[in-house]
């Protein structure tokens, strides 16, 4: 059971009319809400608060990393996704690797880096769903790149921890620090390199950042150079050849709610795995915080993290082709993994171990217009400050997310190739009610993405009336992370005995740790929230008022973050 002194962090969930936006930063939420009063759409708005982000918020986001969205218009029609993830280097053969006696690709460094499609995303988006002028999205971000912003203070923690890990890299120190130091909480950073770089693509469009195969940009020739005096072979042509891809969700329901998910190369399908399996289950009958609902959702997301490792890589690729993950809810293969699970024992049969990403950096969004159109958007550079490459001058670090690919001889579907996608974390969510758009939202971080979904949708829907938790509370619930599971890199096995460890955030009593221990499950109780190991939610969720035909905004904002949600 949760202690009652937890039950609440703080927060109110926040109400409007109109229109809502959550993100994890204050300034990112007001100047996306100024986009929608001027007539702009919700994925208007979602831009504009994505580029504000990459600013003020660049341990988790920035042009140099990929993005995911989710978009749902006011209609009948289902909603539609979008894959912004880049591809490796054409250039970069596994040899490269094995003649360097890797087993694995560093998480720092020019070998991580793949093509980031966040520009790319926003384009794409923007000529699908937007309304206003594109510059006009990216203004805001531009003032406070070339003014300067105050930093807040989970972010200022986040940014010496991120600094200290990449001090070797001169050019990221120059860019990213005062005088070689991390910015505190409360002091103002100034990003001109970066300005100077949003400039040029709001005048310019995508092809100042990407350029063309037979005139590359010199934003991407900058590049290719930074990433070769690191050790990488990331070409301008690489940038050139990208172009993300609009995807059919996988749908699966839960309770009352259909919910979307993006299939692979992201590990949507295994957070739509993990609800399949337990909708099969009474959640709402188990205590929220206590040992049955805690031990499910443990032994849910064991089945759910041994099926992504095998069945999810980039499914437009020769190597892995197909592998988008959708046979991970076929009927039949959801039954065999609901009579695995033993409810009053801890699964032992899957390996645990392999490196660590449940602390993966990222940024999710989630915003909702007047019309009904709601956007999930979440944006990352992987690691905080991902591969550490800042090409000079130009205000912003190149992505890490090379660093999730399988190097090891028996590769499966996450096998290295080049001009392959890698395996993703980064997940946004979208779920509707009797076929009408209800709820955006996301967790972000890692591992911890598909287990926030699951909890966060059964805190929303499990139970009764009276039993169920509001928009904020529903995110700011102490959660349960299980670290260790078959991972998509192929990593070694850590453990012999297959457990993991269960983490129980504070809040939890200190009896679910015990009944949880005499299941057979390793746990730590009492886990710090800002351990960086519980993500941060944002969400928005869209109803009608009860006695009339006008809409009901809700917004809820992580209190692990520094964020807020707003609305008009």
């Amino acid at each position: 059971m949760l202690r009652p002194d937890d039950a609440r962090r703080g927060r109110s969930t926040v109400h409007a009319t109109r229109a809502m936006v959550a993100t994890s930063q204050p300034l990112a939420t007001v100047r996306a809400l100024e986009v929608l009063k001027e007539g702009g759409s919700a994925v208007d708005a979602a831009i504009c608060a994505n580029a504000v982000l990459g600013v003020v918020e660049p341990t988790g986001c920035g042009i140099g990393g990929d993005l995911m969205a989710l978009v749902h218009e006011p209609t009948g029609k289902a909603p539609v996704g979008y894959n912004g993830s880049g591809r490796s280097p054409r250039g970069l053969e596994r040899e490269h690797f094995v003649d360097r006696g890797l087993a694995a690709i560093p998480a720092r460094g020019g070998l991580s880096v793949s093509v980031p499609g966040c520009v790319d995303g926003w384009f794409a988006l923007h000529e699908r769903f937007g309304e206003l002028p594109f510059r006009r999205l990216l203004e805001p971000a531009i003032e406070a790149a070339r003014d300067g912003f105050a930093l807040s203070p989970i972010i200022a923690a986040e940014w010496e921890r991120g600094l200290a890990a990449l001090s070797e890299y001169r050019a990221f120190v120059d860019q990213f620090t005062l005088g070689g130091d991390a910015p505190r909480a409360g002091e103002v950073m100034r990003r001109t390199g970066l300005a100077d770089v949003l400039e040029r693509i709001a005048d310019e469009g995508r092809a100042a950042f990407y350029g063309e195969i037979d005139a590359p940009s010199d934003l991407a020739t900058r590049i290719e150079r930074a990433v070769a005096a690191e050790g990488g072979v990331l070409s301008a042509q690489d940038l050139a050849r990208h172009a993300g891809e609009w995807v059919e969700p996988l749908a699966v329901r839960y309770r009352d709610a259909e919910v979307f998910e993006l299939p692979g190369n992201t590990q949507g399908p295994a957070a739509a795995l993990m609800l399949a399996i337990c909708e099969r289950f009474d959640v709402g009958s188990m205590p929220r915080g206590g040992v049955d609902r805690t031990h499910l959702f443990v032994e849910a997301k064991k089945r759910a993290f041994a099926a992504r490792a095998r069945m999810i890589g980039d499914p437009t690729h020769h190597t892995s082709k197909g592998l988008d993950g959708s046979a991970m809810l076929d009927p039949a293969f959801v039954d065999e993994q609901v009579a695995a699970i033993d409810l009053a024992r801890a699964g032992t049969e899957l390996a645990a171990g392999g490196p660590r990403v449940a602390r993966g950096d990222t940024v999710t969004l989630s915003v909702a217009d007047e019309r009904g159109q709601l956007v999930s958007l979440i944006q990352s550079n992987f690691r905080g400050f991902g591969s550490g490459v800042a090409p000079s001058g130009l205000g912003f670090v190149l992505q890490n997310r090379g660093e999730l690919f399988d190097l090891s001889d028996d590769a499966g579907a996450n096998g290295y190739a080049p001009g392959k996608r890698p395996f993703h974390t980064i997940i946004p969510g979208l779920a509707r009610r009797d076929e009408r758009p209800w709820l955006a939202f996301g967790v972000m971080g890692g591992d911890t993405q598909p287990q926030g979904h699951l909890q966060v949708l059964s805190n929303l829907l499990d139970g009764s009336a009276e039993q169920v938790l509001d928009l904020q509370d529903a995110g700011d619930a102490p959660r349960v992370v299980h670290d260790g599971a078959v991972h998509p890199t192929g990593a070694a096995v850590a453990g012999a005995d297959g457990l993991g460890e269960v983490l129980l955030e504070e809040g939890f009593a200190e009896e679910v740790a015990t009944a949880l221990e005499a299941r057979g499950h390793r746990v730590r109780v009492g886990v710090p929230s800002l351990s960086g190991w519980f993500g941060g939610y944002q969400a928005v969720a869209r109803r009608s008022a009860r006695d009339s035909a006008i809409a009901v905004y809700s917004g809820g904002s992580d209190g692990r973050k520094d964020g807020c949600a707003a609305g008009s």
